[in-house]
């Protein structure tokens, strides 16, 4: 039995599960409207400054969107975010069954669920993102996504092209792969002969997700091996796995998720067997509540990054 609205039984309308997204869901802006608005917001932006050594405050109320973009300020920046939103919502009283992340979001689902202190995340999502850009920088790639393909038909692809691979499962429909820049190219040119409806390179700087930023691994581990993990007091449903993992597995799989595919569609999938019914995508943008329409029609999915989107949620939570 879960409890969404403090003092709400949460079983009749199913239960929740909050997400939190991966880079790519930022806007210019991104952290002003909630932290001006609820004081617990803004003190997350003032402890992930001093935690990450960035003006967080700068870059989530006032930076352009090229300032924010790159991976070593976009990531920490995301995370404080989605981490502030988060400290709006518990604010309300409102706590999740389960937690989920995307990619980089995985580092705010721990800290929401108290497996990572709020400083210790920030101040990881600082060391990943530079871990990531260098090894960007060393080992040049790219990643693109294939629309409307069978997972199993993207990874036959991946199979036949040397230094390719499978790097996001978002939904049914959409994988995203990563690799070498002539790999990708052939992998789309491929991807579109076998019937894609579309293959789109994306606006990133490396090859994520994939073997050829096994360095940024390398780097970030020894950091993550200094921090101790609590036992999540939400489930954690791991990206990595798509099974809910304890402390113990947590920081391995951290390391492991750099070079591993993000397995969102099933870690989604597993969730829904589990029971969840409401989606809450903790931080910027409507990425993940597109994408968990896709894998269940059904779904419950509600977008909270501002105090409008705190008011539909406590109304939407208090009405299931």
């Amino acid at each position: 039995m879960g409890v969404g609205l403090d003092g709400v039984d949460t079983v009749k309308g199913g239960l929740i599960a909050f997400c939190f997204p991966g880079q790519g869901s930022l806007d210019a802006g991104m952290g002003r409207e909630i932290a001006v608005a609820v004081p617990e917001a803004m003190d997350v932006f003032e402890r992930g400054s001093d935690a990450a050594g960035l003006d967080l405050r700068y870059l989530c109320f006032e930076a352009p969107e090229h300032e924010v973009v790159q991976t070593e300020v976009q990531q920490p920046a995301l995370v404080a975010t989605s981490l502030a939103v988060l400290a709006a919502i518990k604010a309300r009283g409102i706590k999740p069954d389960f937690v989920v992340g995307h990619s980089v979001g995985e580092f705010a689902a721990l800290a929401s669920a108290g497996a990572l202190k709020l400083e210790d995340a920030i101040a990881l999502v600082r060391e990943r993102g530079l871990a990531m850009a260098e090894a960007a920088r060393t080992n040049p790639g790219s990643m693109a996504a294939i629309l409307g393909l069978d997972d199993e038909v993207v990874e036959r692809i991946c199979r036949r092209i040397l230094n390719v691979w499978p790097a996001n499962y978002n939904c049914p429909g959409q994988i995203v792969v990563s690799g070498e820049n002539p790999a990708v190219d052939e992998a789309c040119e491929a991807a579109e002969h076998e019937g894609a409806r579309r293959a789109v390179k994306l606006r990133v700087s490396g090859a994520f997700h994939s073997p050829l930023v096994a360095r940024a691994a390398d780097r970030l581990r020894p950091a993550l091996e200094r921090v101790k993990f609590a036992e999540p007091t939400a489930p954690f449903m791991s990206t990595v796995t798509a099974r809910i993992e304890n402390a113990k597995r947590v920081g391995p799989l951290l390391v492991e998720q750099l070079t591993a595919p993000v397995r969102f569609t099933q870690a989604a999938q597993e969730l829904l067997r589990e029971g969840v019914q409401t989606w809450v995508e903790v931080g910027p943008g409507n990425v993940l509540a597109g994408l968990i329409k896709r894998i269940d029609r059904d779904a419950r999915t509600i977008s909270v990054s501002t105090p409008e989107g705190l008011d539909k949620l406590e109304e939407t939570l208090a009405s299931a």
